[in-house]
Parts: C-alpha cells; sequence; structure tokens
C-alpha cells in the first residue's frame, strides 16, 4: 500500500482549519500539518519544512483525520443502487436465498475495487471489507487482490453467508488464504452472525476466532434475525470481548446493552440502514445511555451512499429526532442537545480506531500518529464558505465532492479533487463485465424483479440463514 519512505516526499498542509479529533476535540485555525515519511511530524503556525516539501493549499478548508468505516459489504457495490427500494428482507431474499451464490471470484474483485476506489475518494482512509459471500479461496483471494490494488487502509472481515460458520471456518483453504495474503491488508476480522438457536452452532466459528487471535464481527440486534438471545449466548460462552464490534445492535434489550457495556465491545452504526431497512430505530440514542463505544458504517451501497458525511448526518438527525419525540410525549421540551456535531466525527473517525484497536495510530491528527489526511475545501461551491463551526461544517454542509485532497500513510492519492494515478475507465470495464454476467445468469425478466423481490414463503422472516432450522418467535405477535 505505501510508498517506501525514500520515495515519499514529505508534505506539508497549509494555513487550514485543523478540527484534530483529540480528546479534547480541539480545532486550530490556520494551521500547518507536516507530514514526513507518513507521520504526522508537525502542526503549528508557518512551519519551517525540509527542502523539496510538497504543498497543499489548505486555507479556508477544513483538515480533518481519515474517516474509518467499521462495517462495509464491499462486494456488492458492483450492484449499485440496484437496491434502493428493498427492505431488509428484499435485501435477504436476493443475496442470502437467492442470487448471492452467483457471484464469481471476478465479481467480487469487481466490488471490492470500485468500493475502494470510492472510500478513499470520499475520504475514507480506513474500511472494513464485510465480505460474507467468500464462498471459496479463490473468491477470497479475489476480494484481497482488488483491496491491495487501491493505496487504502482495508481490513477483510471473512464471512460466508452460503455455509455454516463452523465448516467455512474450519476449511484448510480459509486458514490457507489468512497465512498467504497476511500482508496484502491491513489485518483480518471473522464476519457472521449467531442466530440465537440455543445449540449455539456458531460456536467453533468463536473458537477458531480465539485461537487465530482475530476480532468477531456480528449482525446483532437485527429485527427479525438476530437478537437478544444470540448476545446471551454470546455472554455465556465467553465470546464477547473489547475487540468485538456488534454491527446495528438496534433491537436488543436492556439485558443485551449491560452485557455488551460490561464487556467492552464497540457498536458499528449505519444510521441510513437502519433507518431504512428496518433493522430498528438507528440506536446511537440508547447506546449513549449505556456507554457503549460506537464507529460509523455505510453497510452496502446496493442501497445508500459510500461516504460517511451522510452517516454522520443521518447520525445527528435521527439521535436528535428520537430525543424530541421522547420529550414531547412527556410534555416537555429539549433545549440542549446530548449529541453534538464533533460528536458524529470522533464516531466517524476515532471511534473507529477504537473499534479496530488502532487508536494510537490513527483517528486524529496528533504528531506522531500516522498520517491519514482529508482536506474539505471546495473554492467552486458558495457551500464552501464561511467555516463558522468547523465540526458543524464538516456535518452539516460538507459532502464527498468537496474533499480536495486526501493523504493516506503520507501519500497524497487525492488532489485537487481527483484521484491520483487510478484508471477509472479500467475499473469501469471490470464492473460493467459482472453487471452483464448477472444480468445474463438471471435474465431480463428476472433481473427487472430483483429490484423489487417477491417474498418465497420460508423461514426468511425468521431467520434468513440457511445453515439452521431454527425460528424465532421474537418477531411474531409483538
Amino acid at each position: 500500500m505505501s510508498q517506501p519512505a525514500a520515495e515519499r516526499r514529505p508534505v506539508v498542509l497549509r494555513g487550514g482549519t485543523v478540527i484534530t479529533v483529540d480528546d479534547a476535540h480541539t480545532v486550530l485555525e490556520g494551521h500547518d500539518v507536516l507530514v514526513v515519511d507518513g507521520r504526522i511530524a508537525a502542526i503549528g503556525v508557518d512551519l519551517e519544512v525540509p527542502a523539496g516539501t510538497d504543498e497543499i493549499d489548505a486555507r479556508g478548508g477544513v483538515v480533518m483525520p481519515g474517516m474509518i468505516d467499521t462495517h462495509r459489504h464491499m462486494w456488492q457495490t458492483a450492484l449499485r443502487g440496484y437496491g434502493a427500494d428493498w427492505t431488509l428482507t428484499q435485501y435477504f431474499v436476493w443475496n442470502y436465498l437467492d442470487h448471492g451464490r452467483r457471484f464469481r471470484p471476478e465479481d467480487i474483485h469487481a466490488g471490492d475495487l470500485l468500493a475502494a476506489l470510492e472510500a478513499i475518494e470520499a475520504g475514507v482512509t480506513t474500511c472494513v471489507d464485510w465480505s460474507h459471500n467468500l464462498q471459496t479461496p479463490e473468491h477470497a483471494d479475489a476480494a484481497i487482490d482488488a483491496l491491495a490494488a487501491v493505496p487504502g487502509r482495508f481490513l477483510l472481515a471473512y464471512g460466508n453467508i452460503q455455509d455454516a460458520p463452523a465448516n467455512w471456518t474450519a476449511s484448510p483453504g480459509f486458514r490457507d488464504v489468512l497465512e498467504r495474503r497476511r500482508g496484502d491488508v491491513e489485518g483480518f476480522q471473522l464476519a457472521f452472525d449467531v442466530t440465537g438457536d440455543p445449540t449455539f452452532p456458531e460456536k467453533p466459528a468463536f473458537e477458531v476466532a480465539r485461537e487465530l487471535g482475530l476480532p468477531v464481527t456480528t449482525h446483532a440486534g437485527v429485527w427479525g434475525a438476530t437478537n437478544d438471545d444470540g448476545i446471551r449466548l454470546m455472554h455465556e460462552h465467553g465470546f464477547m470481548g473489547p475487540e468485538t464490534v456488534y454491527v446495528h445492535a438496534a433491537t436488543l434489550s436492556a439485558d443485551s446493552y449491560h452485557r455488551m457495556a460490561a464487556t467492552g465491545g464497540s457498536v458499528s452504526v449505519s444510521t441510513e440502514s437502519e433507518q431504512s431497512a428496518g433493522q430498528g430505530y438507528p440506536p446511537s440514542w440508547v447506546l449513549r445511555t449505556h456507554a457503549i463505544p460506537m464507529s460509523l458504517s455505510m453497510d452496502t451501497s446496493m442501497w445508500w451512499s459510500g461516504d460517511l458525511f451522510s452517516a454522520m448526518r443521518s447520525t445527528l438527525s435521527a439521535d436528535r429526532s428520537r430525543e424530541h419525540l421522547e420529550a414531547h410525549a412527556k410534555g416537555e421540551t429539549v433545549t440542549h442537545h446530548a449529541l453534538r456535531a464533533e460528536h458524529v466525527v470522533d464516531m466517524a473517525t476515532m471511534g473507529g480506531a477504537r473499534a479496530l484497536g488502532r487508536e494510537a495510530e490513527l483517528g486524529s491528527i496528533e504528531v506522531g500518529k500516522k498520517a491519514d489526511l482529508v482536506l474539505v475545501r471546495n473554492e467552486h461551491s458558495p457551500v464552501g464558505f464561511p467555516v463558522l463551526h468547523p465540526y458543524g461544517h464538516v456535518v452539516f454542509q460538507a459532502q464527498r465532492g468537496d474533499v480536495e485532497a486526501v493523504l493516506i500513510d503520507g501519500r497524497i492519492v487525492k488532489r485537487d479533487h481527483r484521484l491520483v494515478g487510478v484508471d477509472l475507465a479500467a475499473a469501469r470495464r471490470t464492473v460493467e463485465r459482472t453487471v452483464d454476467h448477472l444480468r445474463g445468469e438471471l435474465g431480463e425478466d428476472a433481473w427487472r424483479q430483483g429490484m423489487n423481490p417477491d417474498i418465497p414463503e420460508t423461514k426468511v422472516l425468521d431467520n434468513p440463514y440457511t445453515y439452521t432450522e431454527y425460528r424465532s418467535a421474537s418477531t411474531h405477535g409483538a
């Protein structure tokens, strides 16, 4: 991913408003940020810099840490927007029951490549590829090849919805991929869900994760799929810890949140997903009451955007909406917001770093940390000025098109609003081949119907996972 130190020029961003996202959420106006050998070397006014330093004018803009997405199904990005009108049930039908098996290794590669480019273009410098359709080692290799081809930080959360977690984590091919490709991505996680089946069929997969020292990321608190029984089983068997990342966590009881808080895990909140697909009301409001750490994620571009500006904006709005509605129901008025703009910027940066155990190196602008930096500035837009409240500007005014420059590991990967050294035409051709393949496999009628698929008479409303016949009663009679 990164250039050798000898080939990487120092870089200085001059005169920007720096939102450090340090513990005090310090804002530094008119400051320079100097990058040397991939790390932040100095922050100050009118810094002296080494000879040959590459200078980026940041005056009038906001310099912020690179954003971190802790849950994105990157393999699905070649079908961007296909499921715009889906419910979560329709998503399960299309991907889990009907057509997910049709993805070849090259289709996984196409989606991951496009998603990786999309991420860095939008200032998302670290992204967890929640890759739960790795049906074979060849699929996994294809995903890693795509991630390794793009100059960002990518973690592969290895999963396979087409088989039981106990099966694919026990396969020699799975272990071989982890060993062979260890240096080609930023790290690995294991990605699987816990159905709540009292026989706990996922237990062997947790044991493999523990043996290999890998974190588990799991969709928890998803209406009609994973709820309190899964959290209880994880806790009773000792598989909840600080490294565990729970995705959504939107439909859990106080008992489950207490277990999560007590064991120190974090939640990846995907607000656009939760409020549109139906996992549950975006949970930041309840996670705050239990002091459970949060990060942000975009889930899938089959539905929504692939940038964290919309994630920050929608999270803040959903949290405040809940706050107001609860106050109104009691005849009260909210006079001061509990969740502020600086808090969701923290969730999009340091929150992700903490969730991944990388807070010592990523997530804030501090001397000594790795130089993953984003310049938000658009001199061609009247929305670019004035910047009076930097955190508020990032959350409510900025969008991906306002990302002027991105540095990852001290390397400039986007400059003057354009990706550097990227062949978008080649990526387009790769994606077009995948779309043509899937459209041809389904046939034109099924392809069009897939945008609003019928719901089969199966257990999908209770449990979309095919490796267990367990059916929860939690969504019936409620």
